[in-house]
């Protein structure tokens, strides 16, 4: 048998197959327990039975065929037919659930992050009054506010997805020292862990740079662009006058 997890996530590792015939002749039909004065005989049945299809279209139709010769032969629905088919688009439609998930919950770290970037250049804005006054009376234009602060509310963002794409080069190799860690000295521990964790593999692709730096931007111009705006409205002769 293949070494590795079905989809449903059945660990394959301890399984072993034998013909049914060869079962029947060494073992019986029967298993035998020690109990208290004796023993116990239980009568095995077959629980399970897979079929391999070698034609991967006639897999919906191999299935209503089984199902169709059950109904003639067990009037009662103790049996239910799993079709990998339907396993696959459950594993699909929960992977694009949990995607949408990561989905959402990006958006509201980064809606909540722009909010706070935001609040700290209304405050930047307040304390540089009369700066942006100043700069006003010396002849610059409001896009010229606009550009100044716009600038730098998409450094203070950059740095933060520069850092942040920092920290997640930094994980990768410490992800593996983990593993590294889990496999040598604590066989055990790894050994017990599900394979679809064993199976994780951290990497870094060298396009998602690109595109953390992107998302930082455009942040960093969303909501940037009404503090920057106010900077701009202010009337020269009234920022002069602020303390």
């Amino acid at each position: 048998a293949a070494i590795g997890s079905s989809l449903e996530g059945r660990d394959y590792n301890a399984d072993v197959y034998i013909p049914l015939p060869t079962f029947r002749a060494r073992i019986g039909d029967q298993v035998f327990t020690a109990k208290a004065g004796g023993r116990e005989g239980e009568i095995i049945q077959l629980n399970q039975i897979t079929v391999t299809v070698a034609d991967i279209d006639q897999v919906e139709q191999t299935a209503d065929l089984i199902k169709t010769q059950l109904e003639r032969f067990h009037k009662t629905p103790e049996y239910a037919v799993v079709v990998p088919k339907e396993l696959l688009r459950q594993a699909e439609m929960l992977q694009m659930m949990f995607n949408a998930l990561l989905v959402v919950i990006a958006g509201i770290s980064l809606v909540v992050g722009g909010i706070g970037i935001m609040n700290i250049m209304l405050a930047t804005v307040t304390e540089r009054t009369r700066e942006i006054g100043i700069r006003r009376a010396l002849g610059a234009k409001r896009r010229d506010i606009i550009s100044q602060f716009l600038a730098e509310t998409v450094v203070l963002t950059g740095t933060g997805g520069a850092l942040g794409m920092a920290c997640g080069w930094l994980c990768s190799p410490a992800t593996q020292g983990v593993r590294w860690m889990l496999q040598n000295w604590f066989s055990d521990v790894w050994k017990s862990l599900p394979l679809h964790l064993q199976a994780v593999e951290p990497m870094f692709a060298a396009w998602s740079f690109f595109v953390a730096f992107g998302i930082s931007v455009v942040v960093g111009v969303a909501f940037g662009l009404y503090p920057a705006r106010r900077a701009a409205m202010m009337d020269p002769i009234e920022a002069l006058r602020h303390e």
